[in-house]
């Protein structure tokens, strides 16, 4: 079977674009936090933090006892996903890029000659020496195999900076030498819960058949696993988005009841100018409060579907009455939108109460103002003391959209 699939990981992405952007942190332990507060942890760190044990998660106060020479950056999302599309475009220079899987990943198709292992080899050291002479402070991994998914386990196998190739032939042996959870979609609780199955290593995850491996995971993703470790690339029918929402960590002026109230509604007008760029209407909105010593307070309801911003928000309100009358500080909060359906698929449906003209044209008028002008031009009233707050975040499989969701 020939070499099918070539992954791209960009090593520490955050830190490495701030190392980029800003020579005073090159060389020097970084960590990006989302707010700039001792109560908040690292959602990204470089290299040189990585050797003194510092990672993704680390709390702020552990991270400078592990590195007392540690520098804390904010996050800059819009800068983030701004060179994201900058190093799009340097891979694309010398292959197409068949699918971004993140906003520091993505996968090339290889395809005719392509997939001899030293042209592929060749490939991979010209993408490379291209971001370099454009971007020397920012490395990525490279995973090259017959599909994507052992691809991706390559691409982890030698990092910051390396090559890897899985040949067919090499399939399964090289495999063995990693560790369950080395194989991307194996968790702490997958791991748990192949334990449970006497699955304990990959060679015992290899030896199990399909029905056995559909078993452990509880659905048809163990049957694609099997044909994943084997070169092969399953098929997948392309879901519906089924859920869109924001969430933030406060910002310590906002850890009180009126602060974190004023963010969520800011991250709902967030979410519902997306909901509306999708041409998507929502039959459920939830919001969830963390707290320090208090358990997360959570409240949903079902509504018609709408994308009208002012329906939204009276959901949110009549939520929101059910908040805690503890009085511990909320640390961080969430809007989400879930039933999401295309417009188009409620249109004829006479039992759903649709949003009046004057409020189409409300919403219609809201969004081009604030895609011209800025996203804070207008706005409703809830989220005034909020509008500094809850900036551009970045998901793991979402990479924003700087016309939609940035804050300029």
């Amino acid at each position: 079977m020939s070499l099918n699939a070539l992954y791209v990981d960009f090593n520490s992405y955050f830190a490495s674009v701030e190392q980029q952007l800003v020579p005073e942190l090159r060389g020097k332990p970084v960590g990006v936090l989302p707010v700039m507060a001792e109560t908040t942890c690292c959602i990204a760190a470089s290299y040189e933090a990585k050797a003194f044990g510092v990672g993704t998660g680390t709390i702020v106060r552990d991270a400078r006892k592990l590195c007392k020479d540690i520098v804390f950056v904010e996050a800059r999302p819009p800068l983030y996903v701004e060179m994201h599309h900058k190093l799009i475009a340097i891979v694309e220079s010398c292959t197409p890029v068949e699918e971004v899987r993140s906003i520091d990943e993505m996968v090339c198709r290889l395809t005719g000659s392509q997939q001899k292992t030293d042209n592929a080899l060749k490939l991979a050291a010209k993408i490379k020496h291209e971001m370099h002479k454009q971007y020397p402070y920012i490395k990525c991994s490279i995973g090259i195999a017959p599909n994507t998914f052992l691809s991706k386990v390559a691409s982890n196998m030698q990092k910051p900076d390396g090559c890897i190739v899985i040949e067919q032939h090499e399939v399964p042996e090289k495999l063995f030498r990693l560790k369950l959870r080395d194989l991307n979609g194996v968790g702490r609780q997958m791991e748990a819960r192949l334990n449970r199955y006497r699955i304990a290593t990959v060679k015992d995850l290899y030896a199990a058949n399909k029905d056995q491996l559909r078993t452990a995971w509880g659905s048809v993703e163990g049957e694609r696993m099997y044909d994943k470790l084997r070169g092969l690339e399953p098929h997948y029918v392309k879901s519906a988005r089924s859920s869109l929402g924001h969430s933030h960590v406060l910002p310590p002026a906002q850890r009180n009841l009126a602060g974190a109230k004023a963010v969520l509604h800011r991250l709902l007008q967030k979410a519902t100018m997306r909901l509306r760029s999708y041409e998507l209407l929502a039959s459920s909105v939830s919001i969830k409060v963390k707290f320090r010593d208090h358990p997360s307070f959570n409240a949903a309801s079902h509504i018609s579907p709408t994308d009208d911003t002012i329906t939204l928000t009276s959901a949110l309100e009549t939520l929101w009455k059910q908040y805690p009358k503890h009085q511990d500080a909320p640390i961080s909060i969430g809007v989400n939108f879930t039933g999401l359906l295309h417009a188009q698929e409620v249109a004829q449906d006479l039992f759903i109460e649709k949003p009046s003209a004057a409020q189409q044209k409300l919403n219609a008028a809201l969004d081009k103002l604030n895609l011209k002008y800025g996203k804070n031009t207008v706005y409703l009233g809830g989220a005034h003391d909020a509008l500094k707050d809850a900036p551009m975040r970045i998901a793991f499989n979402h990479v924003p959209s700087l016309v939609i969701e940035s804050d300029d």
